[in-house]
């Protein structure tokens, strides 16, 4: 009993440290975020604004306020949902590549918004209601091709989703060929990740993920008796289908509201909870804070190298994910093959 009593004190101690200190982090990329671009205002001048010693009105204040602090948000929500997702998916599949860009969930998600569009549905609820329900026909096709708990079938799980993601592909492609809207280019550049188009006055539909993410951590020790295989859950007292039908409708969720905002972002749920066991081990109660925080900061510096990195204008920030996740990706793909 007091050694029970000691882990959860231990357990507590480590949860704090590490929520302070990816707070921290995150606190600091959004600074960063916020203060640097082509604009050429200082750090200094940033800083001013936000204490209130600087014009609000100005251009500095304009462009920190209206353009840079928005995009800011959206970034850290988007990475800590896709974070927190592919961390989901990887514990109810039991499979470290899992994550919703490559499982073909993402991809859903664009057919749906994308089709919400095109017929003319309001920004919300009809789009990220068009959207999650193209992820969940997505997430379902997905699911139909695993029939065990194998390596061959988990094996099926990944390139099934990976064709699913050519399906998607394929049918955006085929919906924008057909579209005969001004915006083409606009959602072209979406799809490769695009933060620039949000605005404070969508801020209310980010609102809606905090739930899923207070759901998810209180579902974080279940989570890891997943880990020692549904059988062993299930006679350890979890639910074992309802637990996988909340986690998968949750996380489906997220995923949908995210795309609809920032368009497809990949890996970003494959590197930040791979980067993370390695340093905090496989309990998700530690896992679950520092994805959302952790994740949010990744997207954020990515975000800024987006900005920075090219000399004139800007690239998708989803171009900057897949440089960094494609290469992990083949690195643990060829790693999960050399164990067996």
């Amino acid at each position: 009993m007091v050694g029970l009593v000691a882990s959860e004190r231990s357990l507590i101690g480590r949860l704090v440290l590490i929520t302070l200190g990816f707070g921290f982090l995150l606190a600091a990329s959004g600074f960063l975020g916020i203060g640097m671009g082509p604009s050429g205002s200082s750090f200094g001048e940033v800083w001013a604004i936000f204490s209130g010693n600087g014009g609000s009105q100005s251009i500095t204040g304009t462009i920190v306020w209206s353009i840079r602090l928005p995009r800011v948000i959206l970034a850290a929500t988007a990475g800590a949902s896709l974070a927190l997702g592919g961390l989901v998916f990887q514990a109810l599949l039991r499979n470290p590549l899992a994550e919703p860009y490559i499982l073909g969930i993402s991809g859903g998600s664009a057919v749906g918004a994308i089709i919400g569009l095109l017929l003319g549905l309001s920004p919300f609820p009809g789009v990220p209601l068009a959207a999650f329900s193209g992820s969940m026909l997505i997430l379902f096709l997905v699911l139909g091709l695993v029939s065990g708990q194998s390596a061959i079938s988990r094996d099926s799980m990944l390139l099934g989703g990976v064709m699913m993601n050519a399906f998607c592909g394929a049918i955006i492609m085929f919906l924008i060929s057909m579209s005969q809207t001004s915006q083409v280019h606009q959602i072209l550049f979406w799809l490769m990740g695009d933060f620039t188009m949000f605005s404070t006055d969508r801020l209310p539909i980010l609102l809606t993920l905090l739930p899923c993410f207070l759901l998810i951590f209180v579902l974080a020790r279940p989570m890891n008796l997943l880990l020692a295989g549904h059988d062993s859950a299930a006679a350890l007292g979890v639910n074992v289908q309802r637990l996988s039908l909340i986690l998968l409708v949750t996380t489906t969720f997220m995923v949908s509201i995210v795309v609809c905002q920032s368009g497809l972002v990949g890996f970003v749920g494959l590197v930040v909870p791979h980067i993370l066991r390695m340093f905090l081990g496989p309990d998700h109660r530690l896992l679950v804070p520092s994805s959302i925080l952790g994740g949010g900061a990744y997207l954020i510096l990515c975000d800024l190298l987006a900005r920075t990195l090219p000399g004139t204008g800007e690239m998708p920030v989803g171009i900057v994910t897949a440089v960094i996740g494609a290469p992990l990706f083949l690195a643990l793909l060829w790693r999960s093959h050399r164990c067996r």
